[in-house]
């Protein structure tokens, strides 16, 4: 009987014991998770911003492109002009 209570109280013990472990385990997930979340807002924002900063890129590469393009057809146009003038100062090979 002694025999029984001892370990009763043994276990008892070393269920606190337990206990008070597990409850200092779960304090220490909840600080990581507080910090995981706010790492994971961060992240959002600093992504957020690298979004607007591509869309930006993005936009300007369009701009650009499109400059390109007006500028590649005025240099076709004026070559045109210049083609034609040249070819009203020939003399007619009808003579």
């Amino acid at each position: 009987m002694w025999k029984d209570l001892i370990e009763f109280t043994k276990a008892v013990f070393s269920l606190q014991r337990d206990t008070q472990q597990n409850k200092d385990d779960i304090k220490k997930c909840e600080r990581n998770i507080e910090i995981l979340q706010q790492d994971v807002k961060d992240i959002r924002k600093e992504f957020s911003k690298l979004t607007v900063i591509v869309e930006r890129l993005a936009f300007e590469i369009q701009r650009v492109s499109d400059r390109e393009t007006t500028e590649r057809e005025k240099m076709v146009l004026q070559l045109e002009n210049e083609m034609l003038k040249f070819e009203r100062r020939l003399p007619s090979g009808k003579k």
